[in-house]
């Protein structure tokens, strides 16, 4: 009776293997033919089960979500990940997809909280440096490079720096 008991738990734990495997495959009929707005939501779909757990996926998704013009839903993944003690480089994710989307003063605020978080990072310090050179406040941005450029001699918080003299964002 104990082994019966036990192939069928294993049985139904498999089963239930493949079931989840099936969802996340992603069948032509998804996105063939359909409207552009179809196809995207059917595949999102897919991406947020892929996603699983992990901030970095559910971002990815989220920001598709979002800059491609379904921001309740990009915004409610954002939340989430954000209720849940996200990381300076789940902030920085973030961020960057409000900066896309043109929303630099929601932009702003997760940066700041992400360089308040990890006050050494001379990267994230010269990236929000450039974002603020970008909006036109050169005074804030060079105080934050001068604090980059105190930490390390780092490539990217440098090319950051210049780029952002030029117009050019960050590498994202």
């Amino acid at each position: 009776m104990k082994l019966r008991s036990i192939t069928a738990a294993s049985l139904l734990f498999v089963s239930g293997i493949a079931a989840a495997a099936a969802a996340e495959k992603i069948a032509p009929s998804q996105y063939q033919g359909k409207d552009p707005q179809q196809a995207a939501q059917a595949l999102l779909a897919v991406a947020k089960i892929q996603a699983g757990k992990g901030s970095w996926e559910r971002i990815a998704v989220a920001r598709i979500y979002y800059l491609g013009g379904f921001k309740p839903e990009g915004k409610a993944i954002f939340d989430d990940v954000l209720n849940h003690e996200p990381d300076a480089s789940d902030l920085f994710r973030i961020a960057r997809v409000y900066r896309q989307a043109g929303e630099w003063e929601q932009a702003k605020v997760l940066l700041e909280r992400a360089v308040r978080d990890n006050p050494k990072d001379s990267n994230g310090l010269a990236e929000l440096g450039a974002y603020y050179l970008l909006a036109g406040d050169r005074a804030s941005a060079e105080a934050l490079f001068d604090r980059s450029f105190q930490r390390d001699d780092e490539l990217w918080a440098t090319v950051a720096a210049a780029g952002a003299y030029l117009g050019v964002a960050p590498q994202e």
